[in-house]
């Protein structure tokens, strides 16, 4: 059988199976629900029609997935199985409970049919989609098995002809290969006469080079000694030029240290001459307001030493407060 054939007997079992659970779905519901009606509870007989509903239900679900399971191949184990004979027996149960309630006996071995019918149609349906999946895959199977047969003849033809075209290929390759070296061999002793000749033009290019480059490396060198000395001699002009620097920089630090020391000596004196017999000169009262501020003297004891008055002396302490600090010029006012 070809594929066609295959789905087209799938599609028949099918189709004849669900006509028969279609069948049996229907002729159970009104078979149960005027049972069910009679043995509801008073106001609850719209509720009849529901077992028979959920039983059938149940059976569509068995039927489709183990139709689905053996397609695939595939088993569902003991619940699917028990699903199946349960509610097997469940709806012979209900479409022959009324006629064996009533005790007759042919009224049930007629009601009995369809579910019985139902539950031998879902088994062999089973058993055939298993039996066609079985055989599809031994097919298949055989049907790879061959093609691999025909692959393997194809490529033992192509590796076959793969290695006629290679030999060809080598003995022509090992004519011209022959071919080459004689033309090499040949071409060989005429690069090894021009090599020989651009040897020696390169030897006398080189030794030219060579001179050329010696001098320069002379001159650089040369130059490089210049380069040197005019460096050590800027190196020792700044030297001189830092050492003088420092020579200058020390002495006129000593000079502000003596010239310090001796405005100090001068304060000192100014200081130390006790207050003033008579009023000095300003020059001088202003160098003595001036050494009394450094010394951090009160403004009567400046007024005291210089003999001004206090209101001059703390105008002149407002002016050495409001100027930069400065080594007064004692010299004259000493004089």
């Amino acid at each position: 059988m070809n594929a066609v054939q295959i789905r087209s007997a799938e599609r028949a079992l099918s189709v004849g199976t669900w006509l028969i659970v279609g069948g049996a779905m229907l002729f159970s519901i009104l078979t149960v629900t005027p049972l069910m009606e009679r043995h509801s509870p008073e106001g609850w007989e719209w509720t009849a029609p529901i077992l028979p509903l959920v039983v059938d239900a149940a059976v569509v679900i068995v039927v489709r997935l183990d139709s689905v399971l053996a397609a695939l191949g595939g088993h569902g184990g003991r619940w699917p199985i028990a699903l199946r004979w349960m509610t097997g027996f469940m709806t012979l149960a209900l479409n022959v409970a009324d006629s064996a309630l009533k005790k007759d006996l042919v009224g049930a071995a007629v009601h009995a049919v369809a579910p019985l019918l139902l539950i031998v149609t879902a088994e062999t349906g089973l058993a055939y989609r298993r039996a066609i999946t079985t055989a599809q895959s031994a097919r298949e199977a055989q049907l790879k098995a061959e093609r691999a047969e025909r692959e393997q003849a194809a490529n033992e033809r192509r590796e076959a002809q793969e290695r006629r075209v290679r030999e060809e290929r080598e003995h022509a390759a090992l004519l011209a290969r022959e071919q080459r070296e004689h033309e090499a061999l040949i071409a060989r002793e005429q690069t090894a006469r021009e090599d020989a000749a651009r040897r020696e033009e390169r030897e006398r290019v080189e030794a030219k080079e060579r001179a050329e480059r010696e001098a320069r490396e002379r001159r650089d060198r040369e130059r490089e000694q210049q380069q040197a000395e005019r460096e050590r001699l800027e190196r020792e002009a700044a030297q001189r030029r830092e050492l003088e620097a420092r020579e200058r920089e020390a002495r006129e630090r000593r000079e502000r240290e003596r010239e310090q020391q001796r405005a100090e000596r001068e304060r000192q004196a100014l200081l130390s001459a006790g207050p003033a017999v008579e009023k000095q000169d300003e020059a001088r009262a202003r160098a003595t307001v001036r050494a009394a501020f450094d010394a951090g003297l009160p403004v009567r004891t400046a007024a005291e030493l210089c003999g001004w008055s206090v209101g001059w002396v703390s105008t002149r302490y407002q002016e050495h407060r409001d100027t930069p600090t400065a080594v007064p010029d004692l010299e004259g006012a000493t004089a």
